[in-house]
Formats: structure tokens, sequence, C-alpha cells
């Protein structure tokens, strides 16, 4: 679990091909102060479990599934990218709650001056869980939306801070680039836990609260 505060920009040193997927390389002084083998580190918003650690770099193993719904497909040496280890208990929770589970990838279009407002294209199946002032995850970036446009592509706006353009790699993004994005999970449990619900009942009978706080049958 993490809450999308980057804690440093890393650097990719190697990337390697593997059987079914890739090993990368990454150099991280901060985050591998208390790493080891087994721990979780946040990559762009991707959880990966680290593999070896040495002289403030770590080694993580990435799958081809999770190549394939994330931009570490397009990794490659030299590349700087956002690293975030796993929340503790009794932290403080500055973001959101972040998987690191990319529910897939938004491309940056462009930024407007006159607002400030940086906006992404993403899948219509994924900008439904989009709510403006809500939660999003770009690149492992805690962040609210600020606009949405429904449509396929879909998108949405955010307001980056000089911060977190500084910071993190999205003061380095450019319009065309690929950014991974994860959607608030509390806006998938509602959406499974009410249609679970609401499947079980009579369509013409509409679904209200009851005194209990479950969902019961109105007559």
């Amino acid at each position: 679990m993490f809450t999308g505060i980057v804690e440093e920009l890393g650097t990719i040193e190697t990337v390697e091909p593997l059987e079914d997927g890739s090993r990368l390389t990454i150099s991280g002084p901060v985050v591998t102060q208390d790493a080891k083998h087994g721990d979780s580190i946040a990559v762009n918003g991707v959880c990966l479990t680290v593999v070896t650690t040495e002289g403030g770099a770590f080694t993580v193993d990435v799958v081809s599934e999770t190549l394939r719904r994330s931009s570490l497909k397009h990794i490659a040496a030299g590349e700087r990218v956002n690293l975030e280890r796993a929340m503790a208990l009794g932290e403080r929770l500055g973001g959101h709650i972040v998987q690191g589970h990319v529910d897939g990838t938004a491309v940056l279009r462009d930024t407007d001056e006159a607002t400030g407002l940086t906006s992404f294209e993403l899948p219509g199946h994924l900008a439904h869980y989009l709510v403006e002032k809500g939660s999003i995850t770009v690149d492992g970036v805690s962040l609210t939306v600020a606009e949405i446009a429904d449509g396929e592509p879909a998108r949405f706006s955010v307001a980056l801070i000089p911060t977190t353009k500084e910071l993190t790699t999205l003061g380095r993004r450019a319009a065309g680039d690929e950014v991974n994005i994860e959607v608030d999970v509390l806006a998938k449990h509602l959406e499974r836990l009410s249609a679970a619900q609401l499947a079980g009942h009579d369509h013409g009978a509409p679904a209200v609260t009851g005194d209990n706080g479950g969902i019961r049958e109105a007559r």
C-alpha cells in the first residue's frame, strides 16, 4: 500500500530481458536505505518486489502482464522514475490510498497556460471511476482531478504545482508521453458491491437504505 507521495527520483541503470518479462536495476539511495529482499517499492506507480539491493541500487523483476498494462514496457536505461516505499502503519496518509496496481495508461495531451491545467487522454472505461475533486494516481503521483470530459477516449485534467513538477517525472513529461494510471480503488469496490446488491432486486422496485444501513427493497 502506498500514498502517492513520491520519495525520490530514481534512475534506470539497466534493463535485462527475461523469458517472461524484464529485470530492472534502479538507483535510489533514499528508498534503498532500509529496503531488503521481498520489500515493495512503487516504480512510476507500479508495485514491484525487491530482488536485490546493493550500493544504493535495487533490482526488480517485471512480468509480461505488468509490462503489457503499464508504460514500463517502454522503459530504457537512463530514464528517471518516481519511487516510493510501501507505507508504514502509523504514518500520515499524505496523498490517498494507492495499491500500485496500475489500471492502464493515459497519454499527456497538453497544458493550458491560461488555467495551468494539464490534460490527459485515457480509455473511456476508466473515466467513469473519476469524479471532480476526487483522487487519481498518475505515474505514482497522487493528484486531484480538476476536470473530466467523457468520451472515447475520455479526458481529465489536473493542476501540477511547481513542487510536483520539480520532484517527480511529471515535470519532465511532454505531449504524447504515456503515463501509468491507477483509479481510486474505493470507487472500484463501490461499483462492484453496488452491482452485486442491486442485481438481486426487482428492477421495478428501487433499492433503498434500511434502518440498519443495509440495502432493502422498497415496497
